[in-house]
């Protein structure tokens, strides 16, 4: 199980960072002086706009913070439930769920056409595959 909460951490340092390029490119569009008062003239309503790729980044960023918690109860509950012949499989799976996060980021941010949905279904079906071992 150690391995599985290594990368529940590794999953959580991620999703602290995955805010980073959204923040410097809007630091770069506003202008330092605009950024550190805190919003623009007449925000929201008028606000200058961020480049595309961070606003898909702004967006992958949020899609982590949706999944999160389900990763975090499924690798809790797996350590206080499962039985230590499955630790393997859960081990490996959460490897797989942040494998696939970093993939989903790095593909939605670029902009990869055709891959977001299936590399963003592989750390779903890793979070399905840990539940199911402590269901079962």
């Amino acid at each position: 199980m150690e391995q599985a909460y290594y990368f529940l951490a590794l999953s959580g340092l991620l999703t602290l960072l995955m805010w980073t390029p959204y923040i410097v490119a809007r630091l770069f569009v506003w202008g330092l002086p605009t950024f550190l008062s805190n919003y623009p003239k007449n925000f929201p309503q008028e606000q200058p706009t961020p480049p595309l790729w961070a606003q898909r980044a702004q967006r992958a960023h949020l899609n982590m913070v949706e999944t999160m918690p389900a990763f975090i109860a499924v690798v809790v509950a797996a350590a206080l439930l499962a039985d230590s012949t499955i630790f393997d499989t859960i081990n490996q799976w959460a490897a797989i769920f942040f494998i696939a996060r970093v993939a989903y980021a790095v593909v939605y941010v670029l902009g990869i056409p055709y891959l977001r949905t299936p590399v963003y279904l592989v750390s779903w079906a890793a979070i399905l595959v840990i539940g199911g071992a402590i269901v079962v």
